[in-house]
């Protein structure tokens, strides 16, 4: 096979294994995503479930991607402590070691034709009778087994003989060792996917390249170089998005470290088991095995340390959450799974909605204090929301998340425009001399105050509690006292009681924490709707 044969074959190689996995694990996603939810979230109660929830789920959708994704927005919603979230992240690392059993027992041990053709051609019929449904999803994934099988086909083909006339670093000395994690550290920073590297270490291995030493040494560059990914994908995302990735570090580290001590002695017990397993006859086999006992180890490992850890992470990344102004639970992570980035979403626009009910809050005491820095906030996080549903609009999704993005856009909408009536119902209220507030009669502003509390209490996007038949009837009785207070107001100023530019100060100022609240009230009937049901107008 001449060189340049040879380099085509290996990048075409890695490009069908690639685009396999893509294909594979999107549609996994979209076809587990409520699964994925459930599981996660129900099974995390203990060290061990939230360890084999990882595992078990990470080996379902073969994406640890997805995986940490999900914890991190039920970290984001407060259903998981980081804690929690800790074993589950480390259980996904486990699970990843499934890719290499599924290369090794059946990529590498059958003839490929034979399963990956009609996969291609079962998942493809399924895609185009069941597009945008489970189907389809389920369709696509299976059409990603396909392709991926015929990457790794491609790769061993192009590696078999290979052993003759190319020399990777080999022997177990330290500089030996340390080419060959370093190339596994590469493979996986050029292709951005550990799977690849792994899958290239595999066939290697199979195809005489590289001895199991060589090939373990490999792996353990890959999963070093997986930290790399993982501090990049971090840059301005949520806090603990920063935490999650600051742990997926710490594990790959520490693991990769001791194992690259203890890698003679690994070796043996893996060449043990193997023998004991009649997989001596399968040096791809090994590396795998190598592989899944190299995270468990990274498991033990931790073990001991994790309430510690727990506590060191949650201590760091505290600055994004002291700025109002950035968003908390959406980042370009969580576009990985449709599903969680609706809810995502949802939840940001409710955490907007309570800063704009705060500006609410502020000019109905006439406190002044932060209003203007939260209307800020409150703008900026709508910006955020509206770049965010376009990402989302490129994504695949259900008919229903597809209908819930404009919902959920006009939430947001509805929430600037609350907290700017609040700012100018405060500066309205600050153009009255405090003389002539002074002189007003309690009784009607008292009643105004109480009702635009018990509104504002109602609408509330986090603590309120209210039906929407309760929210409408707060509503009619703050609009009842809204009229009785611009009643007073029109009539102290004909009878010159109030001066009339006083007088027209405060009229814009209920009637514009009047619209804030209105505003405020269509959103909570938006947010609190049943999908599809346009509630408010």
């Amino acid at each position: 096979m001449s060189g340049f044969a040879l380099a085509g074959g290996i990048a075409g190689g890695v490009g069908l294994f690639l685009l396999g996995m893509w294909l594979m694990t999107d549609g996994l996603k979209l076809a587990a995503g409520p699964a994925l939810e459930r599981v996660l979230a129900n099974s995390t109660r203990t060290r061990l479930r939230g360890l084999a929830s990882g595992i078990m789920v990470t080996a379902l959708v073969q994406s640890s991607t997805a995986v940490t994704v999900a914890t991190i927005g039920f970290v984001n919603a407060g259903l998981m402590n980081l804690s929690q979230a800790l074993w589950v992240l480390f259980g996904a690392n486990v699970g990843t070691t499934m890719t290499g059993w599924l290369v090794a027992l059946v990529g590498l041990q059958f003839k490929i034709e034979a399963l990956a053709l009609p996969l291609i051609g079962l998942g493809m019929v399924l895609r185009l009778t069941g597009e945008r449904s489970r189907r389809g999803a389920l369709g696509m994934a299976l059409a990603g087994f396909g392709v991926l099988f015929l990457g790794i086909d491609l790769l061993r083909e192009s590696f078999t003989g290979l052993a003759d006339g190319f020399a990777l670093p080999e022997g177990g000395g330290v500089l030996a060792t340390a080419g060959q994690v370093l190339i596994g550290i590469l493979l996986t920073v050029l292709m951005q996917s550990s799977s690849a590297s792994l899958t290239i270490a595999l066939t290697a291995a199979q195809g005489g390249l590289l001895t199991p030493q060589g090939a373990a040494a490999v792996v353990i560059g890959a999963n070093i170089g997986t930290t790399l990914t993982a501090i990049i994908a971090a840059i301005g995302a949520t806090s603990a998005a920063r935490r999650a990735a600051a742990a997926h570090v710490i594990f790959n580290l520490l693991t990769g470290v001791v194992a690259l001590l203890l890698l003679p002695w690994l070796i043996a017990l893996i060449v043990l088991i193997s023998d004991g397993l009649g997989l001596e006859s399968a040096p791809a086999a090994q590396v795998a095995l190598f592989h899944t006992a190299f995270n468990l180890l990274g498991v033990i490992l931790i073990w001991p340390f994790a309430s510690r850890l727990t506590c060191f992470l949650e201590a760091r990344f505290r600055q994004a959450e002291e700025d109002d102004a950035r968003p908390r639970h959406i980042d370009r992570t969580v576009l990985a799974v449709p599903t969680l980035a609706i809810d995502a979403l949802e939840r940001e626009v409710r955490r907007m909605g309570g800063l704009a009910l705060q500006c609410i809050g502020t000019a109905l005491s006439s406190a002044g204090g932060r209003l203007e820095q939260r209307r800020n906030s409150v703008d900026a996080l709508g910006h955020a929301i509206a770049g965010f549903i376009v990402e989302v609009n490129r994504t695949g999704m259900s008919g229903d998340n597809a209908q819930r993005l404009p919902e959920l856009l006009r939430a947001a909408r509805y929430y600037e425009a609350a907290a700017g009536q609040a700012a100018e119902a405060a500066a309205a209220a600050g153009e009255a001399s405090a003389a002539s507030k002074a002189g007003l009669p309690e009784a009607v502003f008292s009643a105004f105050r109480e009702t635009s509390a018990a509104l504002l209490s109602a609408v509330h996007p986090l603590d309120g509690n209210e039906t929407a038949a309760e929210r409408e009837a707060a509503l009619r009785t703050f609009e009842a006292a809204y009229q009785d207070l611009k009643a007073e107001l029109l009539r102290l100023g004909a009878t010159g009681a109030l001066r009339v530019g006083d007088m027209d100060a405060l009229l814009r100022s209920a009637s514009a924490l009047r619209r804030a609240l209105e505003q405020a009230w269509k959103a909570a009937q938006l947010l609190d709707a049943p999908r599809g049901n346009h509630a408010a107008s």
